[in-house]
């Protein structure tokens, strides 16, 4: 049923933005600088057909191969497909023939304003709960990402294990979605304007970081978050007590990650190589690394920075030969920050 409820809501109830009734995966942020420029190669109906807002895309992408899950309109995987180059490739993925529509359409327009000799980006119709049947290679996309979909998916643990599946060793899923601070009544997944408007489907934090877990994502961190305020008054009624988030994740498929934070004496430095951070690396809401400066970490943080694409970035201090023990401050609350906020600078984990 919430298929046909997405469906209908997406590709027939709005036509334009201005039709959604909440800004649920919409914050105030301003666009990064270097995504600006990158917005204004977008063709008008790609953008007006967009119904999220902000843009998920991790730093370091030139040349990489990323799967986009919910794309939509395509807005995101055009923005992407600048930010890889011709060398890389993107592919979305979407359940909504109208969405595929405007995006399939404006390939060749938007290739040629690109100035790039071969389409780099193509879109395939399903289901991002069935990323299997899809026909991708297994172990053959460097990253993943998602702006406000995997709310909308039925079986969500089927979507983080299709994605697990998809990733190379040290590939991430990087995304941003609405999370809940309670699980929500099966009442409200009935109806199709709570469904469509992402919040029915929102996920319990603290269902979600296991359920992650489970499929093979062994320590989700959390980049950014901030609460939402419900202006719609009808909605914000049905919603009762419950209260929502807008938060941004990155999952590393990565072996070996321990189930805290522990230490072992280890630090990183950042060489300012990574163009869309020269100053310092956010790697999560607990590691803002400063350019030429020893960070200390814990060795998962360790293996995320030294097992992935961003390894070619820093210098390393330390191996994992002796153990200090578990970092303070490594603990199971509430990770949403109560306002507005980002990554903390200094030495840390969570």
């Amino acid at each position: 049923m919430q298929h046909e409820m997405v469906r209908d809501y997406y590709g027939k109830v709005l036509k334009t933005s201005a039709d959604l009734k909440t800004s649920a995966c919409c914050g105030p942020e301003a666009l990064p600088a270097h995504i600006r420029p990158l917005v204004e190669n977008i063709h008008p109906e790609v953008t007006a057909k967009y119904y999220g807002c902000g843009v998920i895309a991790p730093a370091a992408l030139k040349g990489r191969r990323i799967l986009d899950l919910g794309a939509g309109s395509g807005r995101d995987a055009y923005i992407l497909a600048q930010l890889v180059g011709p060398e890389g490739e993107i592919v979305g993925v979407d359940m909504t023939d109208e969405q595929l529509a405007t995006a399939r359409a404006h390939i060749p327009w938007h290739m040629e304003r690109f100035g790039y000799p071969r389409p780099n980006v193509r879109f395939l119709h399903g289901y991002i709960e069935s990323l299997g049947e899809l026909g991708l290679e297994p172990a053959s996309f460097d990253v993943i990402v998602s702006n406000c979909v995997i709310n909308l998916a039925v079986d969500k643990p089927a979507v983080l294990k299709g994605a697990c599946d998809l990733l190379k060793p040290g590939g991430e899923l990087y995304f941003s979605d609405v999370f809940s601070d309670r699980r929500l009544s099966k009442a409200l997944s009935q109806d199709p304007e709570l469904y469509g408007e992402c919040l029915a489907g929102a996920m319990y934090w603290n269902d979600f970081l296991p359920m992650a877990k489970e499929a093979g994502f062994l320590d989700p961190r959390l980049v950014t978050s901030r609460p939402l305020d419900i202006a719609n008054e009808a909605i914000k009624a049905k919603l009762g007590a419950a209260k929502f988030y807008s938060a941004t994740y990155r999952l590393f498929r990565l072996s070996g990650l321990e189930s805290a934070c522990e230490d072992y004496g280890q630090a990183v430095i950042y060489k300012g190589t990574v163009p869309e951070q020269p100053d310092a690396f956010e790697l999560d809401g607990h590691h803002l690394i400063e350019r030429g400066k020893a960070f200390t970490v814990c060795g998962n943080t360790w293996r995320m920075i030294a097992d992935t694409r961003f390894k070619p970035h820093f210098d390393f201090i330390g191996d994992f030969a002796t153990h200090y023990g578990i970092f303070p401050g490594c603990g199971t609350s509430i990770p949403f920050a109560t306002t507005t906020g980002s990554a903390a600078s200094g030495g840390s984990c969570c």
